[in-house]
């Protein structure tokens, strides 16, 4: 089951999607989309054997997949076009499925064209049984999420706090889901990711921790249902490339891509 991939964005998670499939027989990425001006740059550090377009008009030969590794942006601006094409759309920036309007028109654009959209699970594990036990009953999530003080740099946090002079874990933001991706959106794909395998955007609660005492990004999240209780914890290593884009997201990307040109899948 031969698959042509089309990247959109080509950062550090791109790159590294690129370097993991290049000696895979089944994948191939054929194409990469990038924002206009970046064309030869992102073709001197990929090599010639990738095309390099900025504009969906460029797309040739159609793809049978298209992953999204760029942007909450480009999720909302090439996801309802390549999904009412009939072409499967994988999305690592899920915080963007946290605007319930752009969530109706990728909906829309999936049933129209008889398309997937895909969701990478990214940056945290244990999404798999989070989205079983919804099957029946769940009846709490909640998500807690610690990075070092001057992770939080430019989000809402850094005009609350001094963020160098905080000596003790200190809770930034509680509140939903939603509310949480609206107001630390470079910070929202992990919730995004709890809330629509378990109990939605509204119900799923979200605490944000500016915590000097540790120095990697830490996810941990708890489920209460009928099925039990679930509770996962990952503190991840960034890429090397890039220190604020998660290794696991990448892996997690390649992961999904595998999946679609093997004939066992796990």
């Amino acid at each position: 089951m031969k698959q042509s991939i089309l990247l959109i964005g080509c950062g550090a998670i791109g790159k590294e999607i690129i370097e993991k499939l290049a000696i895979e027989p089944d994948i191939r990425i054929t194409q990469i989309l990038v924002r206009s001006g970046k064309e030869e740059f992102v073709t001197r550090e990929i090599g010639e054997g990738i095309h390099v377009i900025s504009s969906i008009n460029d797309v040739n030969p159609v793809p049978d997949f298209v992953m999204e590794c760029a942007s909450h942006e480009a999720v909302a601006e090439f996801g309802p076009y390549f999904l009412n094409q009939g072409i499967d759309f994988g999305v690592i920036s899920i915080g963007a499925l946290s605007d319930p309007n752009l969530m109706e028109q990728l909906e829309a654009a999936s049933k129209n064209g008889n398309s997937q959209l895909f969701i990478v699970p990214g940056a945290i594990g244990g999404i798999d049984s989070l989205a079983a036990a919804a099957v029946e009953s769940i009846d709490e999530v909640v998500y807690i999420s610690r990075k070092p003080p001057l992770s939080w740099e430019g989000s809402p946090a850094d005009r609350s706090y001094n963020l160098k002079a905080i000596k003790e874990a200190t809770i930034i933001y509680q509140g939903t889901a939603r509310e949480a991706a609206r107001l630390y959106p470079k910070n929202a794909n992990v919730a995004a990711t709890i809330s629509l395998a378990g109990l939605g955007f509204e119900r799923t609660q979200v605490t944000l921790v500016a915590d000097p005492e540790i120095t990697k990004n830490t996810h941990h999240f708890e489920a209460r249902g009928s099925f039990g209780e679930l509770n996962v914890t990952i503190s991840g290593n960034p890429l090397p490339s890039n220190p604020k884009s998660s290794a696991l997201t990448a892996y997690s990307a390649v992961r999904a891509l595998k999946n679609r040109a093997q004939r066992v899948c796990i």
